[in-house]
């Protein structure tokens, strides 16, 4: 981290100062994409290279376990952001190396995102305001995230790991259906749960951090969910891979390549395994194919049928991001439509149900799909600007936070899932 700082910090200098800007912006991406590629790609890629010499019969190579520095993949997405944004005159260089390494080490985001952009921060690193009212409302919003995280991800990721610890060839379809339905709730609430920490605790110092989620559940196609699921990476890509790429500028077919580019890119930056990629592609293939029209078709079907084909998509979409082999993956989906034979061992729902986690599920559901909202409107409009709720804010704030210290106290440690990507 100390030498992609560095490195960053003087190749930022130079494309200032020198007359080669281009170069030395190429020179800066590179050597970022090489940092990423050698630690968290070199052992897939070189397995990738012995299976195809293998067919050959050249002897495999062999290298040494690489470890996984915490967070690569954003700080380096981080310093690209800032080496784009100052080539296109978004933002200036900072001469400060202090600034450059705070922008890159910003710890509230740092090992999970949000993925922030240099030039959404770039004022605050010297003009932000401190005050009581921001660092309250930062708590504030530390407490839902880690809530989030703690009473309802945890508790939806004891039915998840239960049942995708089964054999594949052992999944019907009403546990097929569980799990996958626990997995998205769990994935959500843990990755927002995340970034409401990361907002709030950047807000406790004064820094506002953009939102990273915004209900992705609820969307009605493909396009709008990712308009909605993990903005900053969305917004990264768009901004720095898709656009640059061409985006929609250059015919139907470029278009439709450079989509299929930047979801492979989208599945492989969340690991170094194809069931990501397959992951990523899947999304590529749904958005060509709601780009060819179908987008029209779902604006014009009932909102019930519309959001029903998004959570058709996504929910079947997320077992191969969970399942690491792919043809498991496969067949737990099959499992889920029932068109696969399960094995001797029957598997019922239920036992994978207590009330603990039954109630997190329901909550989570009913959160994810915004079945509150009416309520919590009709409620907040008839009592606004009323002390009672500013106190019914506070009580529920700090009975969170009980329930969060009471779940930490008596489970075991239980990592985000971001944190390995």
């Amino acid at each position: 981290m100390l030498a992609s700082i560095a490195m960053n910090h003087l190749v930022a200098f130079a494309m200032e100062r020198s007359g080669h800007a281009r170069v030395w912006l190429a020179v800066g991406v590179v050597l970022n994409l090489a940092t990423l590629t050698w630690f968290k790609y070199a052992s897939f890629l070189l397995d990738g290279w012995n299976g195809l010499t293998a067919l050959l019969g050249a002897a495999p190579i062999t290298l040494p376990p690489v470890d996984l520095p915490l967070g690569v993949s954003f700080f380096v997405f981080h310093s690209i952001s800032y080496l784009v944004d100052i080539h296109r005159g978004k933002a200036t260089a900072q001469h400060d190396p202090k600034i450059t390494a705070l922008y890159i080490t910003l710890f509230p985001q740092l090992v999970a995102g949000p993925i922030v952009r240099y030039r959404d921060v770039a004022r605050q690193f010297t003009e932000r305001v401190l005050s009581v009212g921001t660092f309250t409302s930062g708590v504030q919003r530390f407490v839902v995230g880690l809530s989030k995280k703690l009473l309802i991800a945890d508790e939806c990721a004891r039915i998840a790991d239960g049942i995708f610890a089964l054999p594949s060839n052992e999944v019907n379809a009403a546990v097929g259906w569980l799990g996958a339905v626990a997995y998205a709730i769990q994935i959500y609430f843990d990755f927002s749960g995340h970034s409401d920490m990361a907002i709030g605790l950047g807000r406790m110092f004064g820094f506002e951090f953009l939102e990273n989620f915004n209900r992705p559940y609820i969307a009605r196609s493909l396009r709008e969910f990712w308009k909605r699921w993990h903005i900053s990476l969305s917004n990264w890509f768009r901004d720095y891979l898709y656009i640059p790429l061409g985006g929609d500028r250059n015919g139907v077919v470029r278009t439709y390549l450079n989509l299929f580019i930047v979801f492979f890119l989208t599945g492989l930056w969340h690991g170094a395994s194809w069931s990501f990629v397959v992951w990523g592609m899947l999304h590529g293939c749904v958005m060509v194919v709601e780009r060819l029209g179908f987008d029209k078709i779902l604006s014009r079907a009932p909102r019930i049928l519309s959001h029903a084909y998004l959570l058709l998509v996504v929910l079947v979409s997320w077992i191969f991001f969970r399942v690491t082999d792919i043809t498991s993956a496969w067949r737990f989906v099959q499992g889920m439509f029932g068109v696969a034979p399960t094995g001797p061992i029957p598997h019922h729902a239920d036992f994978y149900l207590t009330t603990s986690t039954v109630l997190a599920l329901g909550i989570g559901i009913a959160g994810a799909l915004d079945l509150h909202r009416p309520i919590l409107d009709r409620v907040v409009l008839s009592t606004t600007g009323s002390a009672i709720v500013h106190r019914a804010r506070t009580m529920a704030i700090l009975l969170l936070f009980v329930l969060c210290a009471m779940s930490v106290a008596n489970s075991a440690h239980s990592p985000f899932i971001y944190f390995r990507f």
